[in-house]
């Protein structure tokens, strides 16, 4: 009897992958935050390594925040710390590539500002 093999989503990212995706985005530079490895665009922070190693700190509307952690806490949590500031932490280990690229894209969209050259992202 032949056993079907199944297609998996690989889940889990490091910061090498958010470094691969985040230079893609028009203006965006590798900077630092916190004395963490960042991403801005015109100097603002859209994304950051969490000071645990493990999460990235990425910027995210209030609504849309409280929808991704309540329908998947396993990847999508705040501290104390953000609650009254948009952003989220991700578990790196959690998300695929394509999660991981959706949150800079928005997180990128949301700093970089209409007048930013190239801000039509592509997919």
């Amino acid at each position: 009897m032949a056993v079907k093999k199944r297609k998996r989503i690989s889940t889990g990212v490091t910061f090498d992958t958010v470094r691969e995706i985040a230079q893609t985005l028009p203006g965006a530079e590798e900077s630092t935050s916190y004395g963490t490895p960042a991403f801005k665009v015109k100097g603002k922070l859209f994304a950051r390594q969490h000071q645990d190693g493990e999460s990235l700190v990425i910027g995210v509307d209030f609504d849309a925040r409280e929808e991704m952690m309540t329908s998947a806490p396993e990847k999508f949590y705040i501290t104390d710390h953000y609650l009254k500031y948009p952003w989220m932490l991700v578990r790196m280990s959690k998300v695929n590539r394509d999660e991981l690229r959706d949150l800079l894209i928005g997180s990128w969209r949301r700093v970089a500002g209409k007048t930013t050259p190239g801000r039509r992202i592509v997919s």
